[in-house]
């Protein structure tokens, strides 16, 4: 299970990349840092849930339980890469990787990370 999470995990990364790009060259003109970021992770989302639907009618997960256990690895992948790279690739301080964190400021990069937990679920229930 470890290997299928791995190689359908990856293609996620190329959408956040996109998304990202997308924000930091346009949406950041037009709108403040927060708006943009908000704008975003709500693209972000609909694009992992459109992916995981694709992905779920040519690879369809048994159940909900195999679903959670992919959305836990996915979970767990995608927050590693996130500090990694941001920290190691981008630069970034730790301070600024956590402010995404922030809910209390408007930050909800948490939605993406809930997506990427549950949305296999939610395909496969959906499914059902």
């Amino acid at each position: 299970m470890l290997i299928r999470a791995l190689l359908t995990w990856l293609p996620m990364l190329p959408l956040a990349i996109a998304n990202g790009f997308v924000r930091e060259r346009w949406l950041a003109e037009k709108m403040s840092a927060l708006h943009a970021h908000q704008l975003s992770t709500v693209t972000c989302t609909a694009l992992f849930l459109v992916y995981m639907y694709l992905l779920d009618r040519f690879f369809p997960l048994p159940s909900v339980g195999a679903a959670l256990k992919i959305g836990g690895i996915w979970l767990g992948m995608t927050v590693t890469f996130e500090f990694l790279f941001g920290r190691y690739v981008g630069g970034h301080s730790w301070q600024r990787l956590l402010a995404d964190y922030n809910i209390f400021a408007g930050h909800v990069w948490v939605l993406v990370l809930l997506t990427v937990m549950f949305g296999p679920a939610l395909v496969v229930r959906i499914r059902s």
